[in-house]
């Protein structure tokens, strides 16, 4: 399978409740793996939806602690063609020379689903001390903080024709939208967000607040630290781990977050009237 932008088109059979049935065209979300390689030797496989693989890839650098800041990350490139079957993926990660790798820290040790986050990491402990906790003074206006939801709605170009897409955004404290990526995987997007934040200078993101999709799992909160993002808001509900890992690492955590109201679960300072 080559990827692709665009979704893949199929027929199904649209069954109503009076008995009725429809066959029709569907757009579908496109699934497909990602080997990530570090030095010539793959060290990940995740699946993905094809796009913006270089910002994954650099995101999921940072995040599983491969490395620490940018500028140890020396390039980030598709595979070339004649080496595989499938350059297109497979991405190459170079870090410099000096950089230590300890491939002991990946949370997604040789494959990660789409669904699925730190299965296969021996220990939470291992990659809950990783960063030390967030000091910032960023601040957001409830009521700008309520207008997000639309705004990323709006921007999700890919969700409008298949709707089983997540979504991960920065938006500054003013609710200006900076990044918006969409994936079959919620910690993906979070990835590809963040790698685009490592791979266009503007790193860190710690002036912005992260806003994901979906419900909040400890390892979107543990992404969000390692990239010293202060607030992060989700259209559903937080993880009971997801809350506690917030709170120990002063990172401000919104959920259920809708057209009215929003639930702070942690460092609620940085929310104003």
């Amino acid at each position: 399978m080559s990827p692709s932008n665009r979704s893949p088109a199929t027929r199904v059979v649209r069954v109503r409740l009076n008995g009725t049935r429809e066959e029709r065209p569907d757009v579908l979300s496109s699934e497909q793996p990602l080997e990530l390689r570090l030095k010539g030797e793959g060290i990940a496989i995740v699946m993905r939806t094809p796009g913006s693989d270089r910002e994954l890839a650099a995101g999921f650098a940072l995040t599983e602690g491969l490395i620490e800041t940018p500028d140890q990350l020396i390039e980030v490139s598709h595979c070339r063609r004649g080496t595989a079957e499938h350059p297109e993926n497979i991405i190459n990660l170079f870090l410099d020379p000096k950089t230590p790798v300890d491939l002991e820290r990946l949370s997604r040790h040789v494959f990660a689903s789409s669904s699925c986050g730190i299965c296969g990491k021996a220990s939470i402990e291992a990659i809950q001390n990783n960063w030390p906790p967030i000091e910032s003074s960023f601040s957001i206006r409830s009521r700008t903080l309520l207008a997000l939801p639309e705004r990323l709605r709006k921007a999700q170009e890919q969700f409008e024709q298949t709707g089983g897409l997540h979504a991960a955004a920065l938006f500054t404290s003013e609710g200006q939208l900076v990044c918006l990526r969409e994936d079959v995987g919620r910690h993906n997007a979070v990835d590809k967000v963040i790698g685009w934040s490592v791979l266009n200078g503007s790193f860190p993101p710690d002036h912005h607040l992260l806003l994901v999709s979906g419900r909040t799992s400890f390892e979107i909160m543990q992404k969000a630290l390692a990239a010293r993002i202060p607030l992060v808001a989700a259209i559903s509900a937080p993880s009971s781990l997801a809350v506690e890992f917030a709170q120990e690492n002063h990172q401000t955590l919104v959920g259920f977050l809708r057209e009215s109201t929003f639930n702070i679960y942690a460092q609620p300072q940085r929310v104003e009237d």
